[in-house]
């Protein structure tokens, strides 16, 4: 189960969480209105290939992925989102769309916006489109240590 995962990597770590229960959602938008988030503190979780190869982008759930400004950041000549059949058997002990954004946890480069850094706290799903974990950006951070960029516009 990806939450009771999260949960113990967190507290491994010591890193102050809080887990927040919500009606069923299922884009960050929901989400974050369920759970009475502000868009720009939910955070969403996005595959996509560049050149081929799987990375995950984080970005505030009020935002879209650039991908020309990931190409242009990664000197890449290809940049789409991926599938859901292309990554479903990457994250098999979650829920479609529901993926945390620990791409460590999934040996995956983790991408994040430069917009979503702005944010104190932030808020994830946990593997489940019922389950958040909220915590400090900057000890997610510290966790995942992901390369910073401009990848996302606001929606």
């Amino acid at each position: 189960m990806p939450l009771s995962r999260l949960i113990d990597y967190l507290e491994e770590h010591n890193k102050k969480y809080v887990v927040i229960k919500h009606s069923t959602a299922f884009t960050a938008q929901e989400v974050a209105a369920s759970a009475h988030i502000p868009g720009k503190d939910m955070a969403k979780t996005v595959i996509v290939k560049v050149d081929g190869e799987m990375k995950m982008v984080v970005l505030p759930s009020t935002h879209n992925v650039d991908f020309e400004a990931i190409k242009e950041a990664l000197n890449a000549d290809e940049a789409e989102l991926a599938t859901e059949q292309e990554f479903e058997e990457l994250f098999p002990e979650c829920e479609l769309g529901a993926m945390p954004p620990f791409g460590n946890f999934y040996d995956m480069e983790t991408l994040v916006a430069e917009s979503l850094t702005e944010d104190e706290e932030i808020a994830f799903n946990a593997g489940t489109h019922k389950e958040l974990v909220q915590m400090n950006y900057s000890d997610f951070a510290e966790l995942v240590q992901p390369k910073i960029l401009p990848v996302g516009v606001r929606a």
